[in-house]
């Protein structure tokens, strides 16, 4: 079968046209592969100022560019965000270490410390937890607070039912002034702004000095419960003159987190970590309380275990350029040698800079052998001779000059002979034939 070679401007087009696709693949892909990768965070609390902290982050994340993006879904409450997390609905959560199934969660960073503050008003005579039986204690925002008020009611032995009681954030003045409640229980980041909502709540003046009741058995609490530590309150955080507490005071702390679910990739999460703890000092001037950013515990036995991603940023143990790019030196001089040999295939087949097949005198002895044995009329077997004569005579021609690029005598005479006998077989057959005649 002849193969049918395509014009030039035909494969030249046809190679345009795959080097085109070819460049648009790569670009889709690069395009794909280099795109910000967005992660759906839940944030909630009473006051929205976590939505706040965490849309502060994620305005931040897109102004320097990074790789990795949050979108922020408002829950209204900690609880709330974590029940989303728990149920897979989004890819992070700010969540307290003592609220909701954080069994598939992973710390990232810790945003903030919170610390339980149990305040009695001025005046009040209760000033340790066990004046509190028989008492009522407001727990604002109840429901994130309810592992914290069965783990005092176990420990100090009191009827939950009927010692704590739900406030919401609005009535906590009320309820604390009209008596309803002898003290209020709040768990809260010790950041200026909580602090001055706690003031509010009671009477304000000089000789008016809330009361702090420690924890005292703090210690025995966290040990059983690994989602608190005893922590002591410094002197003078409520109030400063006189200092509200007027020594330290001990009492429990649980944290803040932003968790990652333990499927998302280390390099993702190494990515986002970095990015949110380089650009922890310009978030200061925006909300004061990025101050309590801080790395979670990397033991392995902590409460909450940190996100791997999140850990080789901590520990220093992110892949070296080597690490992350080693694979691509070693595979580019391969794919620059795949890409030249398609180059090459390419050039190849545009023909350019080949020389075209030259015909031989050989080559057109053979040739004229195939037509011999196809031709009908004598005139054609006569033309076929002339050709012959006309091979033979330019080879002894070149022969005579000395050129060396000339078939020797011998092979020419050979050639010749066999077509002599090709074309007497022929015109016998010819003439063997009926003669045909034509109607006038």
């Amino acid at each position: 079968m002849m193969s049918i070679k395509l014009p030039l401007w035909l494969r030249l087009i046809s190679l345009v046209g795959i080097a085109v696709l070819a460049i648009g693949a790569g670009l889709l892909g690069y395009r794909y592969y280099t795109r910000p990768v967005t992660l759906t965070v839940a944030a909630g609390s009473v006051d929205g100022e976590a939505v706040k902290a965490m849309s502060t982050i994620a305005s931040r994340l897109v102004s320097t560019n990074a790789a990795v993006r949050l979108k922020v879904i408002d829950t209204g409450t900690t609880l709330d965000a974590a029940k989303a997390f728990s149920e897979g609905s989004v890819d992070l959560a700010v969540v307290r270490g003592d609220v909701g199934d954080l069994s598939q969660a992973q710390a990232v960073v810790v945003v903030s410390h919170m610390v339980l503050l149990i305040i009695a008003p001025p005046g009040s005579t209760i000033d340790s937890m066990d004046k509190l039986k028989g008492r009522r204690i407001g727990v604002v925002a109840g429901a994130a607070n309810a592992r914290i008020v069965d783990v005092l009611s176990k420990e100090y032995g009191l009827d939950r039912a009927k010692t704590f009681k739900d406030i919401d954030l609005p009535d906590a003045r009320r309820a604390i002034q009209s008596k309803e409640v002898a003290a209020l229980l709040v768990v809260i980041p010790l950041a200026e702004k909580y602090l001055s909502l706690v003031r509010s709540f009671f009477q304000q003046g000089p000789k008016a000095l809330p009361v702090l009741i420690a924890i005292e058995s703090a210690g025995a609490i966290a040990q059983a419960d690994r989602a608190y530590e005893s922590f002591d309150v410094p002197k003078g955080t409520l109030r400063g003159a006189p200092p509200v507490p007027d020594d330290d005071l001990t009492t429990l702390r649980t944290s803040l987190y932003l968790v990652a679910r333990k499927k998302l990739g280390s390099d993702l999460i190494a990515t986002l970590t970095q990015t949110i703890m380089s650009v922890r000092r310009d978030l200061l001037t925006e909300q004061p309380i990025f101050a309590q950013i801080a790395a979670p515990s990397t033991d392995p036995d902590a409460y909450l275990a940190v996100h791997p991603g999140a850990a080789a940023f901590y520990n220093g143990t992110q892949q070296s350029f080597m690490d992350e790019y080693g694979n691509w030196i070693y595979l580019t001089p391969m794919i620059l040698g795949g890409m030249a040999s398609v180059l090459a295939a390419a050039w190849k087949f545009l023909g350019i800079g080949q020389p075209e097949t030259v015909q031989g005198p050989l080559d057109s002895l053979y040739a004229l052998a195939r037509r011999i044995r196809k031709v009908d009329t004598e005139a054609e077997l006569s033309d076929i001779e002339d050709e012959i004569d006309g091979i033979l005579r330019e080879q002894r021609s070149r022969a005579a000059r000395g050129d060396e690029t000339a078939v020797d005598e011998a092979t020419l005479n050979v050639a010749a002979h066999r077509l002599e006998n090709l074309i007497h077989d022929r015109r016998t057959l010819l003439a063997t034939r009926p003669a045909i005649h034509t109607a006038a």
